[in-house]
């Protein structure tokens, strides 16, 4: 566990809020000086507390038009089975999260793609094909009243 002081966690929230807001503007949010500031955020990037900085998109822009989660079971829980499930989905443009779980099933995923028939195709044509997957339960996205992934 990384010790973060009481600054590092205030710039930490304000960065989760709003990742392209000024330096200048983020120090005063967090009481530094925009040197000091800069210096906290550089070493928080050093230390991979902070791994990124991602835009949010409008799905609907992108031609999303279809969100699912899907639960997947292999048929073979072997580490050679996994690393094969882990390197398809790696490569299939249409999962966005890919997550190795506890419980009944092995992964869940996130798949975003235009419609119906661009997920069935998904499911049959790559997913189903996989030697490696015996069950696959799919949940549709109906709205997401509350999301905070970045």
């Amino acid at each position: 566990m990384i010790d973060l002081t009481a600054i590092d966690r205030r710039i930490l929230h304000a960065l989760e809020q709003d990742a392209r807001q000024s330096n200048v503007a983020l120090a005063e949010k967090v009481g530094l000086s925009p040197s000091a500031c800069l210096r906290r955020v550089q070493a928080l990037e050093a230390r991979d507390v902070i791994r990124g900085y991602r835009a949010v998109l409008d799905e609907s822009t992108r031609g999303i038009g279809f969100v699912a989660y899907m639960s997947v079971g292999l048929s073979s829980h072997t580490k050679a089975a996994q690393e094969a499930f882990e390197r398809a989905m790696k490569a299939a443009p249409e999962v966005r999260e890919c997550h190795n779980i506890t419980g009944v099933v092995e992964y869940l995923l996130r798949v975003e793609v235009a419609d119906l028939p661009t997920y069935k195709a998904f499911h049959t044509d790559k997913l189903g094909a996989l030697p490696q997957v015996s069950k696959i339960t799919t949940f549709v996205v109906m709205g997401s009243p509350k999301d905070e992934r970045a």
